[in-house]
């Protein structure tokens, strides 16, 4: 896999990861920690992307 196709998929998965912290939010039934969970692993994977694209 190269570095582009890395980085896109990445991005892909942050943007998912956005929608489902969104979805969470608007659902009454989904706990505070999940959505705190979901955003931490998002805030990863930016970090991530950010490291890559300097690199």
């Amino acid at each position: 896999m190269s570095l582009g196709s890395h980085i896109t998929e990445l991005r892909r998965k942050h943007e998912a990861l956005s929608a489902e912290v969104e979805k969470a939010t608007r659902s009454p039934g989904i706990s505070d920690l999940h959505v705190s969970a979901l955003k931490k692993q998002k805030l990863r994977i930016k970090e991530e992307i950010a490291r890559l694209e300097q690199a």
